[in-house]
């Protein structure tokens, strides 16, 4: 009898446990099935994109209007780290070493602090390496300068063709190039699918025997960024002669080293330094080449995992399109993976960024000791035959610091890496400077050549002798009458742009 009442209440006890399981997994389908047509809901078009290089992002916003939204949080400037942040920084104001490295060069003009893609357009036009003169089919820069700076660029390159629209002055693109980096970048219209829309990088991938087209979704996270977060020269021998032709020096590989014998084999120089004479390389922005290096890139991680984390709304989950910096969102981009604190991974950052730091200014000071040392021994008589191997040190030098100062966020991304190519440039800046020592001794210079007073960037730019006050308001007098053209053109342009209505 007791086992019979025990059987029984065992028998309830099962039954109603199955009854709790199945009203919680009803409770779960009906959650998944409302999410489902959340999402549904959520990214029914409104309008339908006719155009493949659609630039108006506001357009793409009717159907994506989270996406759209944070994208334009790229608009805010007020985020600062201990090193930069998204704040708008002078960067020759905060380290004039950088004026005598470039003398000769645009960026001795005027360097800035990155803002947000949203600012790129504005950004263009304002700073002075894009200065006078500045009439419409002039101007010192080529369109080739425009390339990565608004999703106008594939629009017109589908309409004139890639080549053409590399050749001519880049203040004859200007009316052309109207809207801000944005969805057409980077996204298919019809299946939103990533894709590349800058020819340089596909261009890259074939010289070395690789299809882009087969790489996977998890790469194209990063490959989209790797368009123009690079390494790149104008190149006027090929394939197009006579146009400066945007393309990656990756021939060879995508180290500092293997990228300064691709430009050594063809003796390529982007300017000849002013007071040394030594035929000088700029390196750009190699965010995707030293990306490559890191332990994040080895174990699968993409830029947009850490700069575009995933976000939850609504039952939706989406890439967030605040491009910032991971420091600004560390719950949904770093403790992802790192379970350390916020303060801990912040201060793990910052370590490695003053290591860095100091051995970059290092490294910094003694180029600019090998630029001056240079310019004394020309003024001595040293003749060219002399000067040869100083000048290719400098060159190398410069090159190593320049490629790691350039790359922005190097000494997060990978750091190692960051400090033995630094490492390498103060080496090779110290065999130069040696080399200087002896040619001045031959030449009856034994006493040290004073270091400038460059503790300013207005006094840096005197000693090497810029014009400032007439570069300024050449930069005045073309925001004043060329930009208010451009603008008027553009806007009456996508006036004539498919309607699309909701």
């Amino acid at each position: 009898m007791g086992d019979q009442k025990r059987k029984s209440w065992v028998n309830w006890l099962l039954f109603l446990a199955t009854m709790v399981i199945v009203f919680l997994l009803g409770l779960l389908a009906s959650s998944i099935m409302e999410r489902r047509a959340e999402a549904v809901f959520a990214y029914e078009p409104v309008v339908d994109i006719t155009m493949d290089y659609e630039p108006r992002n506001e357009i793409w916003g009717k159907n994506y209007p989270r996406e759209y939204e944070t994208y334009y949080q790229t608009s805010d400037t007020s985020f600062r780290t201990k090193y930069n942040g998204n704040v708008w920084i002078d960067m020759l104001e905060e380290d004039p070493r950088m004026v005598v490295l470039w003398a000769g060069y645009g960026f001795s003009k005027d360097y800035s602090q990155a803002r947000g893609h949203a600012y790129a357009i504005e950004d263009i036009r304002n700073t002075l390496r894009t200065g006078g003169p500045m009439k419409p089919d002039e101007g010192p820069m080529p369109n080739t300068c425009w390339t990565c700076k608004s999703p106008d660029v594939p629009r017109v390159m589908q309409e004139t063709g890639i080549a053409e629209f590399y050749n001519g002055k880049w203040a004859s693109r200007g009316a052309q190039i109207h809207n801000p980096i944005g969805c057409a970048d980077c996204h298919d219209p019809e299946s939103m699918e990533l894709r590349i829309s800058r020819p340089a990088l596909i261009e890259a991938f074939e010289r070395q025997g690789k299809d882009i087209s087969k790489v996977t979704h998890q790469e194209m996270r990063t490959l989209v960024c790797a368009q123009c977060h690079v390494e790149y020269y104008f190149n006027e021998e090929s394939p197009a002669p006579g146009v400066p032709y945007l393309t990656f020096p990756w021939d060879k590989g995508t180290t500092p080293e293997e990228m300064l014998e691709y430009y050594n084999k063809m003796e390529f120089a982007d300017w000849t330094h002013k007071i040394s004479k030594a035929p000088m390389l700029k390196a750009q922005h190699p965010g995707y080449e030293i990306f490559k290096t890191s332990i994040h890139y080895e174990r699968g991680v993409s830029c947009a995992d850490c700069h575009m984390p995933y976000v939850s709304e609504g039952g939706v989950k989406y890439t967030n399109h605040w491009m910032t910096s991971p420091l600004r969102h560390v719950s949904t981009s770093c403790q992802v993976c790192h379970k350390e604190s916020e303060s801990t991974l912040f201060k793990n950052v910052f370590d490695k960024q003053d290591r860095v730091i100091e051995i970059r200014n290092k490294a910094e000071k003694e180029l600019v000791k090998a630029h001056v040392e240079a310019g004394a021994a020309w003024k001595a008589g040293a003749s060219e035959t002399e000067m040869y191997s100083i000048l290719q040190d400098i060159r190398e030098a410069q090159w190593y610091w320049d490629y790691a100062a350039a790359s922005h966020g190097a000494s997060a991304h990978a750091p190692i890496e960051t400090l033995r190519i630094l490492g390498n440039s103060l080496n090779v800046a110290k065999e130069a400077r040696v080399k200087l020592a002896r040619l001045l001794a031959s030449k009856g210079i034994t006493e040290e050549i004073p270091y400038p007073d460059i503790s300013t960037k207005a006094k840096a730019q005197a000693f090497i002798g810029l014009p400032m006050e007439k570069l300024l308001e050449q930069k005045r007098e073309f925001l004043r009458e060329i930009v208010p053209v451009w603008d008027a053109e553009a806007e009456a342009r996508e006036e004539t742009y498919p309607e699309y209505g909701e």
